[in-house]
């Protein structure tokens, strides 16, 4: 609980992977970041507005908010008085199995997207309360996999795949960039490098990523650090030793770029997900 009364109440299926979040910001909620999963929620209270694919939304009670993997959002209360949130984090492996069952296809990637960000769908903002209730409060498999299976049935509705719309020489280069960035996360990357990678200047290259993805190089880069940081969090593994793994500079530095992202420290992420203890030590150096 801060000072203004903000407060994220968080936790994970270990079953599924699903994580579920409950939360209530004033003001200043998370930097722009994205996940790995696909997240469907619902607004509970408040006016809950963020930007995502490059648009301003705004989201009022009972509207469903449908966000696809890779898609940089941030948030934030225009009003005083906050709003409070609904949320599941649905990995893309199990996405995926769910879609492919109902002989949809795989569309729990980046190209899997869905067809409007903010949805007034009352029957699948429905879905998704009864989905995160099941879940969150660890109703029993059986509720949990029928409200699950009947959320799937109404999110397909508003699923769809389609193909990168860039294609050429420049987007193969960005890929090639992209695929870069994932094998050599944990390294201290420059511009110069990624420029003579790609074999053009690194203005050119900057601008082009950003069309490709929607964001710098770097914020890329940080993106996909924390991203793994939570998969490393969520196995157990100290967050002295994901900021290492990753490719942060220590572990303040892992603690300050996930705060901003999910308002919550690394080591309290994984304590949700875990159950791992860390001793509190009794002096501070």
């Amino acid at each position: 609980m801060s000072a203004n009364n903000d407060w994220v109440d968080f936790r994970r299926d270990d079953e599924t992977g699903i994580e579920s979040v409950n939360a209530h910001f004033r003001g200043h909620a998370y930097d722009p970041h994205d996940h790995d999963e696909l997240l469907v929620g619902v607004t509970q209270q408040g006016l809950q507005r963020f930007n995502c694919h490059r648009a301003l939304h705004t989201s009022t009670p009972g509207r469903a908010i449908l966000i696809e993997p890779g898609a940089v959002h941030d948030g934030h209360a225009p009003n005083e008085e906050g709003f409070t949130y609904t949320m599941l984090y649905l990995p893309q492996r199990w996405v995926a199995e769910m879609m492919q069952r109902r002989g949809l296809g795989d569309v729990s990637n980046i190209e899997g997207a869905f067809r409007h960000t903010l949805n007034d769908d009352a029957l699948l903002a429905s879905a998704i309360q009864q989905a995160w209730f099941s879940v969150h409060h660890s109703e029993g498999r059986l509720a949990r996999d029928q409200s699950l299976d009947h959320l799937m049935t109404m999110l397909s509705r508003h699923l769809e795949t389609k193909p990168n719309a860039q294609s050429g020489a420049a987007m193969q280069h960005m890929q090639l960039l992209r695929d870069y960035l994932h094998d050599f996360m944990a390294q201290d990357i420059g511009l110069d490098e990624l420029s003579r990678l790609a074999g053009i200047d690194r203005f050119k290259l900057t601008r082009q990523f950003k069309q490709a993805f929607g964001q710098s190089p770097h914020a890329y880069l940080v993106r996909l650090r924390l991203r793994s940081a939570r998969v490393l969090l969520a196995q157990g593994i100290e967050p002295v030793q994901v900021a290492a793994q990753v490719g942060f500079a220590d572990q303040s530095h892992l603690g300050r770029w996930f705060q901003r992202a999910y308002r919550m420290t690394p080591a309290s992420y994984q304590r949700q997900c875990t159950n791992v203890l860390y001793p509190t030590p009794a002096t501070l150096r």
